[in-house]
Formats: structure tokens, C-alpha cells, sequence
């Protein structure tokens, strides 16, 4: 089937022109922020409503600094590069990537955590399970913008998208909505629930690491390729990049059992 053409701008306020992909980030941050304030109620109360509050700045500021650099050092350098130094600041053209976010969020949680003298799992543990919400609306995004098109596909349910070419490719932005998004929601607020899981420090966090790698690298097969890695073609970028995310989190869930003592400031 065509994929449909969408209006690039899904908001119009006056001369100010909200496109879909800033939307994603907007509506994801704010309620990725409400779900983690009703995270940080749950036993054990290690962070304060007011910490949380001036985290979410912190965070905020770390997605699109690490986003855009991601998008650019990490994916395609070159491609940036030589067109214009003005291309790193354009987060409107080329957008940003999730990689490079997390590193910008895990920068924002280890200074603003040391600020606060506690540990920097107990603020990411609280935003872990609210993380997909930001994911499967930035991926409806991707789709909506007809960009990071799928492998080519006979499926019945494949799209052509004009703007790459005119082969039937899978929609592998609704798989990564989907996995990124749903599933990993699903089962990150269940094990949210669960004080158990809680009360352990740095569990929520790499639980998340974890899952994310694995929706990632299973979303990566129906994806097409951005970066050709010669001979381990057999393998994704995306799924390089997540690697090590699913070893962190391994680690973390692995280790030790240690039960926190940081308590709200």
C-alpha cells in the first residue's frame, strides 16, 4: 500500500510551526515526567518530588544535546560535517538518535545526582519504566515523517515510501513502536509494582538496559541498514550500539543484591 502523506507540521500556533517529531518529544517528556511521579511515591521514597521536578530540567536539556550529537557522531559524521558545522545545531534537519540521548540523560543524572549526594540509580531506577513512553511516540514520529523505512517486504501490510524508492518495505518504525514502546512499557511498569524488584538498587535500570537492547536488535531485522559494517553486514548499527547496554544491564541485574539506604533529601 502508499503510505500516506501527512502534514509535516502537526501544530500551527500563530507563526510557530510544532512539527510531529517535536511533538513526540514534548508530549513524551511531560508524560514521562507525571509517570515518574507517581514512580518516586512508590516504597522506597528515595527522591523528593522537588529533586525529580529539577532532574526533569536536567534530563531535558541532556536528550537534546546527546540526541543531536548522537545523530551526528555516531550515524553519520561525514554526511554533517561537510555540509555545514551549522548542521550539528539543526536538530530540525536529520533529527537525533536514542543512543546519544541516553548518554546526555546518564551525564545529566551523574552531576545532578552528585549534587544531591545520593546514588544516581535512585533517580535512574524512578525514570527507567517511563522511558518507552518517549520511545513509541518518537517511532510514531519516524513513521508519520516516512523516515527510517523497513527492508523490502511482500508482506500485505508493507508500505511504499515515495520519498526512498517504490519497493514495499515493512513498517519497522510501528515494530519499534511497538516493541520499544508498548512492550517494554508493559512489562518495565509491571516490574515496577513489584517492591521486590524496588528495592534493589540499580534493578530498574538495568532491567531496562536490558529489554531496550532486545526490542532494538529483534525491531533491527526489519529495518533498513543505515550504515554498511562490511563484513559484519550481518549485524545493524543500531544493534552495535546497543550491546553494550544489554551487557550494563546484565551487570546490574547480576550483581550483588544491594538493598539502598538513600532516603528522600
Amino acid at each position: 500500500m502508499m503510505f500516506p502523506e501527512f502534514d509535516p507540521v502537526a501544530l500551527q500556533i500563530g507563526p510557530i510551526a510544532i512539527r510531529w517529531y517535536a511533538l513526540a518529544y514534548i508530549v513524551g517528556i511531560l508524560l514521562a515526567w507525571r509517570y515518574c511521579i507517581w514512580q518516586a511515591q512508590l516504597a522506597p521514597q528515595r527522591v523528593s518530588r522537588t529533586q525529580l521536578d529539577d532532574l526533569m530540567v536536567w534530563v531535558t536539556v541532556g536528550i537534546i544535546i546527546g540526541g543531536r550529537l548522537g545523530q551526528v557522531l555516531l550515524w553519520a559524521p561525514g554526511y554533517y560535517l561537510a555540509l555545514s558545522d551549522r548542521m550539528i545545531i539543526m536538530i530540525w534537519k536529520g533529527g537525533m538518535a536514542f543512543h546519544g540521548g541516553l548518554i546526555g540523560v546518564i551525564v545529566a543524572i551523574l552531576l545532578y545526582a552528585r549534587s544531591q549526594k545520593l546514588s544516581p540509580f535512585a533517580f535512574s531506577d524512578v525514570m527507567a519504566a517511563s522511558t518507552p513512553i518517549g520511545l513509541f511516540l518518537g517511532r510514531i514520529a519516524n513513521f508519520v515523517n516516512g523516515e527510517l523505512p523497513g527492508r523490502p517486504s511482500d508482506a500485505p501490510w508493507a508500505f511504499i515510501f515515495p520519498q526512498v524508492d517504490m519497493q514495499p518495505r515493512h513498517p519497522s518504525q510501528l515494530y519499534q513502536a511497538a516493541l520499544e514502546g508498548i512492550v517494554l512499557f508493559i512489562v518495565l511498569h509491571w516490574l515496577a509494582r513489584q517492591q521486590s524488584v524496588r528495592e534493589r538498587l540499580g534493578m530498574l535500570t538495568g532491567l531496562f538496559l536490558i529489554g531496550y537492547a532486545i526490542a532494538r536488535a529483534v525491531g533491527e531485522i526489519f529495518r533498513e541498514p543505515e550504515v554498511n559494517l562490511g563484513a559484519y553486514s550481518f549485524l545493524t548499527w543500531g544493534q552495535v550500539l546497543s550491546l553494550p547496554m544489554f551487557l550494563f544491564g546484565l551487570y546490574l541485574v547480576m550483581r550483588k543484591p544491594r538493598v539502598a539506604a538513600d532516603k528522600e533529601a
